[in-house]
């Protein structure tokens, strides 16, 4: 793809839920990582789950488009 998507309805701390269930245990501490990342301009944080890299909203959101990976902050995703 090329250009830039138009962004979900969703605000960036509000990842789709299929992507991080409203019930996951690890919920919470997923999210304030997230935010925590955002307000330093980090590019992602590690998952507190399980030690992955995650990007973040804003950062996945500056590329411009989806790519399809399964990312669990995608700005895209409907």
């Amino acid at each position: 793809m090329t250009g830039t998507e138009p962004l979900a309805g969703r605000g960036p701390d509000e990842p789709h839920p299929s992507r991080l269930a409203p019930d996951d245990p690890m919920r919470e501490a997923v999210l304030a990582a997230h935010r925590a990342a955002r307000r330093a301009g980090a590019a992602g944080y590690t998952d507190p789950a399980t030690g992955y890299w995650v990007m973040t909203a804003d950062f996945l959101a500056g590329r411009g488009t989806c790519c399809h990976q399964g990312c669990r902050h995608c700005p895209y995703l409907v």
